[in-house]
């Protein structure tokens, strides 16, 4: 378009029932609650079962997907969630109380959830 003036908006969503199923989905429109209301439609296609043992991850784990690494660790009762940005939202909506986490590599949301998910 003339002028470069066309805007689209991405939006990456993560959703879950707290209790142990989370997924997440890409949206993307010209408008910022239209790409959010596909990036939730596509996340509900996506679901998938997370270990969650005592409100915390079983053991130790390793996510990669691109650029993005993610350590995550079980931590003890009355932790709660150190995470970054990102990750926070995936370990509260899969229902997640207390964990360690730790974002190496890139910080680029997409990445960082999607390394989440390989690691849960």
């Amino acid at each position: 378009v003339k002028g470069g003036r066309r805007f689209s908006f991405s939006a990456i969503v993560v959703v879950g029932d707290g209790n142990g199923v989370a997924g997440y989905g890409l949206g993307k429109a010209n408008e910022v609650t239209d790409a959010i209301t596909k990036g939730i439609d596509d996340a509900k296609k996506n679901l998938v079962k997370v270990p969650v043992l005592n409100g915390t991850v079983p053991h130790e784990a390793l996510g990669k997907f691109g650029g993005g690494f993610v350590l995550v660790k079980p931590a003890a009762q009355g932790t709660g969630v150190i995470a970054g940005g990102a990750m926070r939202a995936v370990f509260e909506s899969a229902g997640v109380h207390n964990v360690l986490a730790k974002s190496k590599g890139s910080s680029n949301p997409h990445n960082v959830v999607k390394a989440t998910f390989d690691a849960l």
